[in-house]
């Protein structure tokens, strides 16, 4: 054991390794805070720089990425609610309020502070549980994850904050348009309406954009908005009592996320809005979510960043990649002759530990990265919006257009801005839609994968123990959402019978 972390230590302590991973984070940093340019997208163009390294160097390189471009999509989402990525839609919904009263500096610190700790967290599980949590996620097939997105889908409740009935209707509109394109089973086109270019269905990115950033941008313009509180420093940063206060949510979020990334195919997405919806629940100032809480950013960076290393255990330890990212590593991995699995730990070792010391150390990297990025990013807080919203949109045009490069992308973006324009004025919450939106595609697919495999036997989805978990915990919080929700509607009538009164 004491020869192999020797040989581990010695093949990661050399000044490359240590500075590649250092500038693997800063790109990923940048990269995620660029709306559009998601992290897959970085970790994909990072990929051909990494055939003339050594093995551990290209792989320390592409995770320093990973890593960096987690936490930079919570920059934008709070600064000027335009996520960078798909997870931090989520820290949005309470970053961007607070930021608009004049503390940003104190949303990204707690996302910082959030997303370092989650990390850690990740990465240890990662190198205490690979082999457990490997085992557990084998036993997920398509009725146990069927059942997992119905549990998750529950979150909707969790963010539609006192709008309940307009959040589950925003959901429906959601899975509506999650149905559009072929049919991953048999192929047969749906809502394409003769137009070749929803073949593949709507883009994620360009809805995202859409739904977020232009319909501040199109309120900006259609009236005189209220300009957002400024100071020199963008607000003051999160103290340790913040920290402290929030300790419990992040700690949990962290956790959530491992268990739903050692999943292989769930992602961050969902990790940060479950562990959003949680910390919801659970909080005492639960009428605050989605008004600028600083326990809602805490929660949703926690829940996004808790996947980084777990999306790795089944990478590392089975040879299945856990999500887009993994799948490109693994291809790095396979540029290099090794091939992840049970055997590569017997047969590299070394390398495993080499990686394991590099995934540690890039937990410090983001924070000191994290921490330089604030001080720079936050100043966009004190440009005039009349400036900042058209620099802002030529970039969201850039972000949708760079997807694919189509123009159809842009279109779609324009079309969900109005969308979200609309919603933002009846006060319908876009988190449910997106929600809604990630989850439709994984939910029906593998509802009829299980289907098939059962040749129509809906027992299906109540054979196994982990189903009836998931079951049992989707009826406990419904249950609590209906009786909730029932009970603030009669303290509404009540304060409202009294008022009359007097």
């Amino acid at each position: 054991m004491y020869d192999t972390l020797a040989n581990a230590i010695g093949l990661f302590a050399t000044f490359q390794n240590v500075m590649v991973l250092f500038v693997g984070v800063v790109v990923g940093t940048i990269t995620g805070a660029i709306p559009g340019m998601t992290t897959p997208m970085a970790v994909a163009l990072t990929l051909p720089f990494t055939f003339a390294m050594q093995p551990v160097t290209g792989i320390l390189l592409l995770l320093g990425v990973y890593k960096g471009g987690l936490y930079g999509g919570s920059i934008t989402a709070i600064l000027i609610n335009a996520p960078g990525t798909p997870a931090a839609s989520c820290t949005a919904i309470d970053g961007y309020p607070m930021a608009k009263r004049g503390e940003a500096r104190r949303a990204l610190d707690m996302a910082l502070y959030a997303s370092c700790v989650a990390d850690f967290v990740s990465n240890l599980s990662l190198i205490l549980f690979a082999g457990v949590l490997a085992s557990f996620a084998l036993q997920f097939g398509p009725a146990e994850v069927f059942t997992l997105i119905v549990f998750s889908l529950t979150i909707i409740s969790g963010v539609s904050g006192d709008q309940l009935l307009k959040g589950y209707g925003s959901a429906c509109l959601g899975l509506i348009l999650a149905t559009l394109g072929l049919d991953l089973v048999f192929g047969t086109n749906r809502f394409v309406f003769g137009n070749l270019n929803l073949m593949n269905g709507l883009a994620f990115i360009p809805v995202l954009i859409g739904l977020f950033a232009l319909p501040e941008i199109i309120n900006f313009f259609v009236q005189k908005s209220t300009p957002r509180e400024q100071s020199a420093l963008a607000g003051m940063g999160a103290t340790f009592a913040d920290f402290k206060n929030n300790l419990k949510t992040i700690i949990r979020g962290s956790f959530i996320g491992v268990v739903l990334g050692a999943i292989p195919g769930i992602g961050g997405a969902p990790a940060a809005f479950l562990s959003y919806s949680e910390a919801r629940r659970t909080s005492k100032n639960k009428a605050n979510f989605g008004k600028g809480e600083l326990e809602g950013v805490a929660a949703s960076e926690a829940g996004n960043n808790g996947v980084a290393g777990a999306t790795l255990i089944p990478l590392l330890a089975l040879g299945i990649p856990g999500d887009i990212i993994t799948a490109i590593i693994l291809g790095a991995f396979m540029v290099h002759g090794l091939r992840p699995g049970p055997l590569m730990f017997q047969e590299n070792i070394d390398l495993i530990y080499a990686l394991f010391i590099g995934i540690m150390l890039s937990s410090f990297y983001l924070l000191i990265i994290g921490k330089a990025s604030i001080r720079v990013m936050s100043k966009i807080s004190d440009i005039p919006q009349r400036i900042l919203f058209p620099v802002v949109f030529v970039f969201c045009v850039f972000g949708a257009y760079a997807v694919n490069n189509s123009i159809f992308d842009v279109m779609v973006m324009m079309i969900m801005g109005i969308v979200g324009f609309a919603m933002l004025k009846l006060e319908i919450p876009a988190a449910p839609f997106l929600i809604a939106f990630i989850l439709g595609p994984m939910l029906e697919d593998n509802f009829r994968q299980a289907m098939l495999i059962s040749k129509g036997d809906p027992g299906v989805f109540f054979s196994t123990l982990i189903c009836w978990v998931f079951w049992v915990l989707t009826t406990v919080v419904v249950g609590l959402t209906i009786w909730s929700y029932i009970k603030e509607r009669q303290s509404e009538m009540v304060s409202r019978g009294v008022g009359n009164l007097g």
